[in-house]
């Protein structure tokens, strides 16, 4: 395609990259064929098609540790998202990465998350046990495949081989080179639509993907600590005892000795970010130099991560999941209202599957004679979508009490 002569010194998004970097302009390109944007490089139309999606929007009224109407101020998945997608952007900076590709794989990687966080993923996971289970992963897959209707053309989002790769594989390979799943049964979503157009189920990502994975660590890591302390389930004692978030404290309580609890939790937030993602750029650099990748083929050969923590900072980490794990995720107080959230998704799944009829317009043509499997995904599909504040709407539409979940 020619450009128009006014498009020829635009900035346009080919900037230099390492050799190691996804390079748009040699994308594997898209499902579909389409002709390339003047304006935009690939996967800089990714990050635009992702942002504008339904299933972006929805992002905003979805749990991540609290319930969104809990407060104002708590993360949702989407304000955890946006603090992925400025993480990933920075390693994949400092990485001469591609950033518009780390962005675009940060901006989808929760777009299969059902309402109420990793409670609405396991109510949903038990009640499809006899049809495969449910996978959020695989979901957000479905989701930019297929459940997206926007575009005349096509289902889904069309996007790239790259930022769907990047969905798919972000924490690592799936599948041994004769296509069985490593750790588990492959989700029938990805093993379906590998079939049509393979992802390399069972090499690494890309760097740009493994920045995003490792961003999602950092942020939720942090801002997790940030709405404990928020809720009152974690105070900055508490955190004392914690190498990572204690020695922190220790730095900014000897140099601040004045300062309120307020201030001491934001300050806290800021500099552990920053010490994380500054280890893993020392710690990725290291790692390159030693796998010295030629080009991005070669860092999904690879092996073995590049983009990751130090050893110190990787048993630092795990020591802060685990107390995170025992003290928030686990507290009675969060585990109150997963109880609930899961009631709410079982009866919602249990009244759809019994009757179809009562879906919306949209979503119930088609099902009176599919069977229990097919109806059952159709349901799955329809439940994973909502955001928190839909699902108690139904479930107050249909029942006669709904859990509260405050």
């Amino acid at each position: 395609m020619t450009e128009a002569p006014e498009l020829r010194d635009i900035g346009f998004g080919y900037r230099p990259r390492a050799a190691y970097a996804c390079d748009p302009a040699r994308s594997r390109g898209r499902f579909y064929g389409e002709t390339e944007s003047p304006t935009r490089t690939p996967f800089q139309r990714d990050r635009d098609r992702i942002i504008h999606s339904t299933a972006f929007r929805r992002l905003k009224h979805k749990t991540q540790v609290f319930v969104v109407h809990e407060s104002d101020h708590y993360r949702t998945r989407l304000t955890h998202t946006i603090e992925v997608a400025q993480i990933a952007r920075a390693l994949a900076r400092a990485l001469c990465c591609d950033e518009d590709l780390a962005e675009a794989i940060a901006l989808v990687h929760d777009f299969g998350h059902t309402p109420f966080g990793h409670t609405g993923e396991d109510a949903l996971d038990a009640k499809l046990k006899e049809w495969g289970g449910f996978d959020h992963n695989a979901q957000s897959l479905k989701i930019v495949t297929k459940l997206e209707r926007r575009y005349a053309e096509f289902d889904g989002l069309n996007l790239t081989w790259e930022t769907l790769e990047g969905l798919v594989k972000h924490n690592g390979p799936l599948a041994d080179v004769n296509g069985a799943g490593l750790e588990k049964p492959l989700p029938q979503p990805i093993r379906d639509f590998n079939e049509l157009y393979d992802l390399e189920l069972d090499r690494f990502a890309s760097l740009e993907a493994q920045c995003a994975a490792i961003a999602d660590d950092i942020a939720y890591d942090t801002h997790d600590i940030d709405d404990g302390l928020r809720s009152g389930l974690l105070t900055l004692d508490m955190l004392e005892e914690v190498a990572l978030p204690g020695s922190i404290l220790a730095a900014v309580r000897e140099r601040y000795p004045a300062l309120d609890a307020v201030r001491t939790g934001h300050e806290l937030m800021r500099r552990q970010i920053t010490i994380m993602v500054e280890d893993v750029i020392v710690a990725a650099k290291a790692n390159l130099s030693e796998v010295n990748p030629k080009n991005a083929d070669a860092v999904r050969a690879a092996g073995r991560p590049i983009v990751t923590f130090s050893p110190g900072m990787a048993q630092e980490e795990k020591q802060l999941k685990a107390f995170l794990y025992k003290n928030l995720y686990r507290h009675p107080d969060v585990l109150r209202m997963r109880m609930g959230a899961e009631q709410v998704v079982f009866d919602l799944f249990d009244a759809y599957f019994a009757d179809p009829s009562i879906m919306p317009e949209g979503w119930r043509e088609t099902l009176g004679r599919a069977d229990d499997r097919v109806k059952a995904r159709h349901v799955a599909d329809f439940l994973a979508g909502m955001t928190d504040t839909y699902a108690l709407k139904e479930h107050r539409r249909l029942f006669d009490h709904t859990p509260d979940l405050g």
